[in-house]
Parts: C-alpha cells; structure tokens; sequence
C-alpha cells in the first residue's frame, strides 16, 4: 500500500510546475502562453530571465529527486523507486492540474537519477557535456545524455529493472520533446536543400 501511495504522491509532487508557478506569482501570466508553452526552465528562463531559469530547474530537479530519496529512506523496492522516478516525470510532463500540460521532463528526470544512481548521473553529465561541446545545442545535448542513460545503465551493469525504467523514463521525455525533434529534423533537412 505504502508503494502505491509513494508512487501517486511521486505523480502528483511532478505535477508542481516550478516554472508555471514562478511566472504567475512574479508576471501574473501563465507561462504555457510564451515561447514553446512549456513550464520548464529553458522556456521560464526565456520569460523571468537567467534567474527564472535557475530556480526552475533547481525546483524541478529537487521535486524529481525529492520522492526517490524518500523511497530510500522507506527501504522500499527498487522497482517502487524507479516508478516512483517515472511518475514524478509523468507528472512534470502531464499535470493533472494544469491541464496535462506542463514541461519536458529533464531536470525532474536528472534530479531523481541523481538520488537513485549518482555514478550513472555523472557519467551522463559527461555525455551531456560532450554532446554540448560539440553541437552548441542544449535540447540536442540534453536528450542524448537522457537517451544515453538506459545504455549507460546496462553498460555499468545495473539491475534490469532500473535500465528498463530509464528507457521507459527515456521515451517519455522523447514523446515530450516531439516538436522539438521535429523541428531540428526539419532545420537540418532545409539546410541540406541550400
């Protein structure tokens, strides 16, 4: 029972846009109407600015890791954690109070690996800043350390049940960052017709 309520309170504590929140209390606006219409840091960043956001992504990244570390602390299953980890994404991504529409997933997700795995989370801090280094791109860097994740996972010999939860953890942020695949697919294929 204790596993079941973890893992709705995960859901709804995702649920609590940092950003939706800030924008309304600082500007009275509902950030979901600027920029890409995401509560996360990049695009209340983009709204309140540098310090928008830092207190965004430190907010989502702590709620991400906050249930997690209380799981731990509970000694509950490995299997709750990491459902505890995907719900908390699921409810950054589709909040119920908002309307299912929330932010993309990634500083919730890197804020819960970090408590459940810091190794696998600095290693993918790496492949973040490498992909960084190279592209320019934060999107783009961000979601190859998140798709690099599950393999990391496996490679460092995990437990399958924590490489199978980041995958689906993984498309989740995938299915959240469609637009914005599409739209350096169709960047890269407009640049390849010049």
């Amino acid at each position: 029972m204790i596993d079941l309520f973890m893992i709705l309170g995960a859901y709804l504590l995702g649920g609590m846009s940092t950003g939706y929140y800030l924008v309304k209390l600082w500007r009275q606006e509902d950030v979901r109407n600027q920029g890409s219409g995401a509560t996360g840091a990049t695009n209340t960043g983009r709204v309140l600015g540098k310090k928008g956001f830092l207190l965004t992504l430190m907010g989502d990244a702590l709620k991400g890791a906050l249930v997690p570390a209380l799981s731990m602390l509970l000694n509950l299953s490995l299997t709750t954690l990491i459902l505890c980890l995907i719900a908390g994404v699921a409810g950054h991504i589709w909040p119920l109070q908002l309307g299912l529409r929330g932010g993309k997933g990634v500083a919730p997700a890197l804020g819960g690996i970090l408590v459940v795995d810091p190794m696998l989370a600095s290693a993918a801090a790496g492949v973040f800043l490498f992909a960084f280094a190279l592209t320019r791109q934060f999107t783009l860097s961000g979601l190859a350390a998140i798709l690099g994740i599950p393999i990391l996972s496996l490679i460092m010999a995990r437990p399958i049940e924590q490489s199978a939860g980041l995958a689906v953890l993984a498309i989740l942020i995938l299915l959240a960052h469609r637009k914005n695949i599409r739209a350096m697919l169709s960047n890269k294929s407009s640049q390849r017709r010049r």
